[in-house]
């Protein structure tokens, strides 16, 4: 570049929710493109309600972004404002990130290609009686991957009985995979012979760092017990689990999984694995 040249634009990309604070995902991403020798930007937006969320969206395609993430609570609001939704997304209803084709909006979802793939990593699904806590949109999305994937069956345990019912029906009819709700109701007790737990909530997250009530004494030992919050890696729920001799699967791990083929779709680079989970460690201070 020539001497006093002024530099190129950064392409932008973001995260809108609420709250953003302590996930990791922008200096992972920030890293990544570094690395990649990227003239790319990634940036965290706290919006605070769902009214404000369509002039957010409306306003990250008039500034021109190249792609943007979309998590809790927005996942289900946003796709009212996207131009177009892939076929994910009209099945689960939930959308994660944005892609821009010619100018439009398109939603996409891989929260649960992502957490299929990290517990691939420890242990097989196929044939697997999952209990998922939590039935968000992320949870949506991990329950018909899950499904998809052959575990035999899923129990959504929620509070709301709309939600969990709506959600294990949706399993069943986008995957003929038995599904049935519980309600969750003080310490949960799951359900005879759970082989996979998964937490799809946000109790355990910084700062709050709040206890997962789960009955222990319900679950096997030798059952995989799996956590969606980024921040920290190791949640109470994780160190219970494994405390009591459980495998572990940490949302770090899901994370690096569904940021790579976000990435992907982005930029066009199929990434390395270790450099996500390089970055990931950096950003989370483990290096």
């Amino acid at each position: 570049m020539p001497q006093n040249a002024i530099p190129l634009q950064k392409k932008i990309t973001g995260m809108l929710g609420h709250p953003v604070a302590e996930n990791p995902i922008d200096q992972m991403f920030n890293a990544v493109f570094e690395h990649y020798g990227l003239n790319w930007q990634f940036w965290k937006f706290d919006i605070s309600s769902a009214q404000e969320l369509p002039t957010a969206i409306h306003g990250a395609k008039a500034l021109g972004f190249s792609g943007f993430c979309i998590t809790v609570p927005y996942k289900l609001d946003a796709i009212a404002a996207l131009d177009e939704a892939d076929e994910d997304v009209n099945m689960i209803g939930a959308t994660n990130y944005v892609t821009f084709d010619n100018g439009r909006m398109v939603g996409h979802n891989n929260d649960g290609k992502g957490v299929v793939k990290a517990i691939q990593k420890v242990t097989p699904i196929i044939g697997k009686r999952v209990a998922m806590l939590g039935a968000g949109g992320a949870g949506r999305a991990m329950a018909v991957e899950i499904a998809r994937a052959g575990a035999a069956h899923l129990t959504i345990i929620t509070r709301r009985e709309s939600q969990g019912v709506e959600v294990a029906r949706l399993v069943h009819r986008a995957t003929a995979v038995p599904a049935d709700w519980q309600l969750w109701e003080g310490r949960v007790a799951l359900p005879e012979g759970t082989q996979i737990l998964l937490n799809a909530t946000h109790l355990g997250a910084l700062p709050e760092l709040e206890p997962v009530p789960v009955d222990w004494h319900t679950l096997a030992a030798n059952a995989t017990v799996v956590d969606v919050i980024t921040n920290p890696r190791i949640t109470p729920f994780l160190e219970t689990a494994q405390s009591k001799g459980c495998t572990i699967v940490n949302g770090v791990e899901m994370l690096v999984q569904l940021a790579m083929q976000i990435f992907q779709a982005w930029t066009g680079i199929s990434p390395d694995e270790s450099v996500f989970q390089k970055a990931v460690e950096t950003a989370l201070g483990e290096q």
